[in-house]
Protein backbone atom coordinates (compact mmCIF):
# COMPACT_ATOMS: atom_id res chain seq x y z
CA UNK A 1 0.00 0.00 0.00
CA UNK A 2 1.43 3.43 -0.92
CA UNK A 3 2.68 5.46 2.04
CA UNK A 4 0.20 8.28 1.47
CA UNK A 5 -2.71 5.86 1.35
CA UNK A 6 -1.55 4.30 4.63
CA UNK A 7 -1.61 7.73 6.26
CA UNK A 8 -5.05 8.47 4.81
CA UNK A 9 -6.38 5.12 6.00
CA UNK A 10 -5.07 5.67 9.51
CA UNK A 11 -6.57 9.17 9.61
CA UNK A 12 -9.90 7.88 8.36
CA UNK A 13 -10.34 5.87 11.57
CA UNK A 14 -10.77 9.15 13.44
CA UNK A 15 -12.43 11.19 10.68
CA UNK A 16 -15.78 12.88 11.09
CA UNK A 17 -18.79 11.33 9.34
CA UNK A 18 -18.97 12.29 5.65
CA UNK A 19 -20.93 15.42 4.84
CA UNK A 20 -24.34 15.17 3.24
CA UNK A 21 -24.80 16.68 -0.21
CA UNK A 22 -26.40 19.76 1.32
CA UNK A 23 -23.63 20.15 3.89
CA UNK A 24 -20.98 19.77 1.22
CA UNK A 25 -22.66 22.46 -0.89
CA UNK A 26 -22.71 24.75 2.15
CA UNK A 27 -19.03 24.07 2.79
CA UNK A 28 -18.22 24.86 -0.85
CA UNK A 29 -19.99 28.21 -0.55
CA UNK A 30 -18.05 29.03 2.59
CA UNK A 31 -14.70 28.22 0.98
CA UNK A 32 -15.62 30.20 -2.12
CA UNK A 33 -16.54 33.23 -0.01
CA UNK A 34 -13.31 32.91 1.96
CA UNK A 35 -11.21 32.83 -1.21
CA UNK A 36 -13.04 35.82 -2.69
CA UNK A 37 -12.61 37.96 0.42
CA UNK A 38 -8.96 36.97 0.81
CA UNK A 39 -8.33 37.62 -2.87
CA UNK A 40 -9.63 41.16 -2.51
CA UNK A 41 -7.94 42.14 0.73
CA UNK A 42 -5.75 39.42 2.15
CA UNK A 43 -5.80 37.94 5.64
CA UNK A 44 -7.39 40.92 7.39
CA UNK A 45 -10.26 41.06 4.88
CA UNK A 46 -11.49 37.60 5.89
CA UNK A 47 -13.91 38.33 8.72
CA UNK A 48 -16.08 35.45 9.85
CA UNK A 49 -19.28 37.51 9.87
CA UNK A 50 -18.66 38.64 6.28
CA UNK A 51 -17.88 35.08 5.22
CA UNK A 52 -21.16 33.94 6.77
CA UNK A 53 -23.12 36.67 5.00
CA UNK A 54 -21.40 36.05 1.63
CA UNK A 55 -21.97 32.30 1.82
CA UNK A 56 -25.54 32.68 3.12
CA UNK A 57 -25.05 30.65 6.28
CA UNK A 58 -25.66 31.55 9.90
CA UNK A 59 -22.57 32.69 11.82
CA UNK A 60 -23.02 29.83 14.30
CA UNK A 61 -23.15 27.35 11.42
CA UNK A 62 -19.94 28.76 9.99
CA UNK A 63 -18.17 28.24 13.31
CA UNK A 64 -19.34 24.62 13.40
CA UNK A 65 -17.59 24.04 10.09
CA UNK A 66 -14.53 26.18 10.86
CA UNK A 67 -13.81 27.14 14.51
CA UNK A 68 -11.63 30.11 13.52
CA UNK A 69 -10.41 32.20 10.61
CA UNK A 70 -7.14 30.27 10.64
CA UNK A 71 -9.02 26.96 10.30
CA UNK A 72 -11.00 28.45 7.43
CA UNK A 73 -8.02 29.83 5.51
CA UNK A 74 -5.97 26.64 5.89
CA UNK A 75 -8.98 24.72 4.54
CA UNK A 76 -9.14 27.27 1.72
CA UNK A 77 -5.53 26.47 0.85
CA UNK A 78 -6.37 22.76 0.80
CA UNK A 79 -9.23 23.53 -1.57
CA UNK A 80 -6.97 25.62 -3.83
CA UNK A 81 -4.42 22.78 -3.94
CA UNK A 82 -7.19 20.35 -4.89
CA UNK A 83 -8.06 22.57 -7.86
CA UNK A 84 -4.38 22.82 -8.84
CA UNK A 85 -3.98 19.05 -8.60
CA UNK A 86 -6.93 18.53 -10.93
CA UNK A 87 -5.50 21.00 -13.45
CA UNK A 88 -2.06 19.39 -13.28
CA UNK A 89 -3.53 15.94 -13.88
CA UNK A 90 -5.26 17.20 -17.02
CA UNK A 91 -1.99 18.68 -18.27
CA UNK A 92 0.90 16.85 -16.56
CA UNK A 93 4.46 18.24 -16.61
CA UNK A 94 6.61 17.28 -19.58
CA UNK A 95 10.14 17.10 -18.12
CA UNK A 96 12.38 14.15 -18.97
CA UNK A 97 13.38 13.44 -15.36
CA UNK A 98 11.37 13.28 -12.15
CA UNK A 99 13.31 16.27 -10.78
CA UNK A 100 12.44 18.36 -13.85
CA UNK A 101 8.77 17.37 -13.68
CA UNK A 102 8.48 18.23 -9.99
CA UNK A 103 10.23 21.58 -10.49
CA UNK A 104 7.89 22.42 -13.37
CA UNK A 105 4.86 21.35 -11.34
CA UNK A 106 5.78 23.46 -8.31
CA UNK A 107 6.55 26.50 -10.46
CA UNK A 108 3.16 26.14 -12.16
CA UNK A 109 1.53 26.00 -8.71
CA UNK A 110 3.61 28.99 -7.64
CA UNK A 111 2.53 31.02 -10.67
CA UNK A 112 -1.11 30.18 -9.96
CA UNK A 113 -0.67 31.65 -6.47
CA UNK A 114 1.28 34.57 -7.94
CA UNK A 115 -1.80 35.58 -9.91
CA UNK A 116 -3.66 36.13 -6.62
CA UNK A 117 -1.04 37.45 -4.19
CA UNK A 118 -3.55 38.62 -1.56
CA UNK A 119 -5.13 35.17 -1.42
CA UNK A 120 -1.70 33.49 -1.33
CA UNK A 121 -0.57 35.77 1.50
CA UNK A 122 -3.73 35.09 3.52
CA UNK A 123 -3.37 31.32 3.20
CA UNK A 124 0.34 31.31 4.01
CA UNK A 125 -0.20 33.56 7.03
CA UNK A 126 -2.88 31.17 8.26
CA UNK A 127 -0.47 28.24 7.96
CA UNK A 128 2.13 30.23 9.86
CA UNK A 129 -0.32 31.11 12.66
CA UNK A 130 -1.78 27.59 12.90
CA UNK A 131 -1.47 25.92 16.30
CA UNK A 132 -2.16 22.32 17.37
CA UNK A 133 -5.91 22.79 17.03
CA UNK A 134 -5.45 23.27 13.28
CA UNK A 135 -3.25 20.17 12.86
CA UNK A 136 -5.86 18.13 10.90
CA UNK A 137 -6.28 20.92 8.34
CA UNK A 138 -2.52 21.51 8.09
CA UNK A 139 -1.99 17.78 7.61
CA UNK A 140 -4.49 17.83 4.74
CA UNK A 141 -2.53 20.64 3.06
CA UNK A 142 0.68 18.65 3.46
CA UNK A 143 -0.92 15.49 2.05
CA UNK A 144 -2.26 17.37 -0.96
CA UNK A 145 1.17 18.84 -1.65
CA UNK A 146 2.79 15.42 -1.28
CA UNK A 147 0.27 13.90 -3.70
CA UNK A 148 1.01 16.61 -6.28
CA UNK A 149 4.75 15.98 -6.03
CA UNK A 150 4.43 12.18 -6.16
CA UNK A 151 2.21 12.45 -9.23
CA UNK A 152 4.87 14.55 -10.94
CA UNK A 153 7.53 11.99 -9.96
CA UNK A 154 5.37 9.18 -11.32
CA UNK A 155 5.46 7.24 -8.05
CA UNK A 156 2.75 5.20 -6.35
CA UNK A 157 4.91 3.55 -3.70
CA UNK A 158 7.79 5.86 -2.66
CA UNK A 159 10.65 4.69 -0.47
CA UNK A 160 11.25 6.32 2.94
CA UNK A 161 14.20 8.20 1.42
CA UNK A 162 12.01 9.52 -1.38
CA UNK A 163 9.33 10.63 1.08
CA UNK A 164 12.01 12.42 3.07
CA UNK A 165 13.13 14.23 -0.08
CA UNK A 166 9.52 15.18 -0.79
CA UNK A 167 9.20 16.69 2.70
CA UNK A 168 12.34 18.78 2.17
CA UNK A 169 11.00 19.93 -1.20
CA UNK A 170 7.68 20.89 0.42
CA UNK A 171 9.48 22.90 3.11
CA UNK A 172 11.57 24.71 0.49
CA UNK A 173 8.53 25.50 -1.65
CA UNK A 174 6.68 26.88 1.36
CA UNK A 175 9.71 28.93 2.45
CA UNK A 176 10.18 30.25 -1.10
CA UNK A 177 6.55 31.33 -1.16
CA UNK A 178 6.99 33.21 2.12
CA UNK A 179 10.15 34.99 1.00
CA UNK A 180 8.53 35.99 -2.31
CA UNK A 181 5.39 37.29 -0.60
CA UNK A 182 7.53 39.36 1.78
CA UNK A 183 9.44 40.88 -1.15
CA UNK A 184 12.71 39.20 -0.18
CA UNK A 185 12.99 36.95 -3.23
CA UNK A 186 12.33 37.37 -6.94
CA UNK A 187 10.54 34.85 -9.12
CA UNK A 188 13.91 34.01 -10.70
CA UNK A 189 15.38 33.25 -7.27
CA UNK A 190 12.37 31.10 -6.37
CA UNK A 191 12.81 29.10 -9.58
CA UNK A 192 16.50 28.49 -8.86
CA UNK A 193 15.74 27.33 -5.30
CA UNK A 194 12.99 25.00 -6.46
CA UNK A 195 15.11 23.48 -9.22
CA UNK A 196 18.03 23.05 -6.81
CA UNK A 197 16.04 21.26 -4.09
CA UNK A 198 14.32 19.01 -6.64
CA UNK A 199 17.73 17.48 -7.42
CA UNK A 200 17.30 15.59 -4.15
CA UNK A 201 14.94 13.34 -6.09
CA UNK A 202 17.84 12.04 -8.19
CA UNK A 203 19.86 11.31 -5.04
CA UNK A 204 17.07 9.20 -3.54
CA UNK A 205 16.15 7.30 -6.71
CA UNK A 206 16.87 3.60 -5.99
CA UNK A 207 17.05 2.80 -9.69
CA UNK A 208 15.93 4.19 -12.95
CA UNK A 209 13.66 7.23 -12.62
CA UNK A 210 10.02 6.21 -12.95
CA UNK A 211 8.17 7.51 -16.02
CA UNK A 212 5.59 10.19 -15.58
CA UNK A 213 2.01 9.05 -15.08
CA UNK A 214 -0.33 9.47 -17.98
CA UNK A 215 -3.36 11.66 -17.48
Amino acid sequence: MPAEVKVEAKSAQFASPPLTERQEARRRRILHASAQLAGRGGFDAVQMREVAESSQVALGTLYRYFPSKVHLLVATMQDQLDHMHGTLRKKPPAGDSAAERVAETLMRAFRALQREPHLADAMVRALTFADRSVSPEVDQVSRRTTAIILDAMGLDDPTPAQLSAVRVIEHTWHSALITWLSGRASIAQVKIDIETVCRLIDLTDPGETAPAKKA
